[in-house]
């Protein structure tokens, strides 16, 4: 006893002693400007729910419907249950593993060729023994090189990244419905659209039927006046088919059946003016996706210090306690108490270079994690320079599309009384008229595209304006050392 517990304090005296292994020292190119360069920005404002930004209620509605049914969350929400769990599991071994048994045990022998005296001939000499035990046993590898430690530092750095993963796949699931809903009401205006288009079009062609029939226009007039309502009439339907299944895939998001049925508002809703970016340095510290990188870049460093564990000695403890008796009322007695104690140390010494190259592979995916996230930071940059500087553009474009629009119809007003007054042809009358529902519906189209590019905004930012910092990425960014 006193031997093993100079093992014993010897070990834990290893253990206090043993220094925390530092995480690889590293540093990465990508600084972050002083300023967005897509354009100007105001300063942030706090948000809530990313999508209230629009003011639309019907987004509001549908978004939270979405977040609330949608089996892709479930299926997330799973998959952090099973890396807690396993998370669990890394950080077991820290603490000694203990169980307790009970035993009964009924031996049968026989003694051929020992004499019975007094007994027939031929008897065999024969035992019947009992024997009940109850024990308990005790195993501990103390973690003198922070193996264990590594173990589960990686196992918890996967399971933060997963958390951070369903942050993320709730943010994409959001800006998907934001854009069915917006692709939605498009679909609606234009049906929309299509129909007016198509009355004018009726319109036109009574007025030109009856200039034919009183003998002041010719055929081909009429037959071109018919031509583009039929046009229109495939144009009415075709909208009706973009609708229906801009619905259907509304409803599949917020989890429903897709019956086509959903209730839209009436209108588009305005692009709001201004673009509350923040600051670019704060972007690492908000999107999902640069978080998860961030975690998993610490998981690979950790698995180098564990790997690295597994070249030096081990230590290990191995204690049992019980009884042995062949009475039952005996088993708690601690006349019949037996024990053990074992100690050991195993050093690996030959194993064909197989513990070198889990180190040098472990460094290997801790490299490709460091340049993947330091590539997932570039692409959120590029990200959010690209939506900035598109808004710009579109804005701009989109003044020119309503100025065109005002153009065209005062165009079509005019064409008209030109063509009833006898000072124009059917021809130009109809070509105005395209150009006029072209403009419209490019315009509507403009103010869809606008709406998209301000919700990829938000993506790219990490969901709301407002600068938040998740917990588990506290105290990290790049270059940052963290012990082990």
């Amino acid at each position: 006893m006193s031997r093993y517990l100079a093992v014993l304090l010897g070990i834990a005296g290893l253990i206090g002693c043993a220094r925390p292994i530092d995480r690889p020292q590293r540093s990465f190119d990508v600084q972050a400007p002083q300023a967005w360069k897509g354009g100007p920005t105001s300063e942030a404002e706090p948000q809530g729910d990313w999508w209230a930004y629009f003011t639309d209620q019907g987004l509001d509605t549908a978004v939270a419907q979405a977040l609330e049914r949608n089996k892709n969350l479930e299926a997330a929400a799973a998959r952090i249950d099973a890396a807690e769990q396993q998370a669990r599991i890394a950080g077991a071994a820290e603490l000694p593993s203990a169980s307790i048994g009970l035993q009964r045990t009924r031996q049968r022998m026989n003694f051929i060729g020992l004499p019975i005296p007094g007994a027939p001939p031929g008897s065999v000499l024969k035992s019947i023994n009992t024997q009940i035990g109850l024990s308990m046993n005790v195993s501990w590898e103390p973690d003198v090189w922070g193996q264990i430690k590594a173990g589960k530092l990686a196992a918890t750095a996967e399971l933060q990244a997963v958390q951070t993963e369903l942050d993320g796949a709730r943010l994409s699931l959001s800006g998907q419905t934001a854009k069915a809903w917006f692709a939605a009401l498009e679909a609606q205006r234009q049906l929309q659209l299509a129909r007016a288009s198509l009355e004018s079009y009726e319109v036109s062609s009574n007025r030109v039927r009856a200039r034919f029939e009183s003998g002041v226009r010719p055929s081909l007039d009429l037959r071109l006046a018919l031509t583009e309502v039929r046009n229109a009439e495939a144009r009415v339907q075709q909208r009706k088919q973009q609708l229906d299944a801009s619905r259907r895939q509304l409803e599949i998001l917020m989890g429903q059946y897709p019956a086509g049925e959903y209730e839209l508002a009436e209108d588009l809703p305005r692009c709001p003016s201004g673009i509350p970016a923040g600051l670019p340095s704060e972007l690492v510290h908000r999107r999902p996706d640069l978080i998860a990188a961030e975690r998993r870049l610490l998981a690979a460093d950790a698995r180098i210090a564990q790997s690295k564990a597994d070249l030096r000695p081990s230590f290990n403890l191995t204690t049992a306690l019980g009884t042995q008796t062949t009475r039952l009322q005996d088993v708690l007695s601690g006349d019949v108490l037996v024990w053990n104690l074992i100690s050991g140390v195993t050093q690996p010494v030959f194993n064909n270079g197989r513990l070198k190259a889990t180190v040098s592979q472990n460094e290997a995916q801790a490299r490709e994690a460091a340049a993947m996230y330091e590539n997932a930071i570039l692409q959120a940059y590029r990200e959010v320079e690209t939506t900035i500087a598109a808004d710009h553009i579109l804005a701009e474009q989109e003044k020119a599309l309503e100025d065109a629009v005002k153009q065209a119809m005062a165009a079509q007003d005019l064409a008209e009384q030109r063509y009833r007054s006898g000072l124009s042809d059917i021809i130009t009358v109809l070509q105005s008229q395209r150009t006029a529902l072209e403009s419209e519906s490019a315009l509507l189209t403009l103010r869809r595209a606008r709406l998209d590019n301000r919700v990829d905004l938000h993506l790219a930012l990490g969901g709301s304006f407002q600068m938040t910092v998740p917990s588990q990425a506290a105290g990290t960014d790049t270059g940052t050392r963290e012990k082990l």
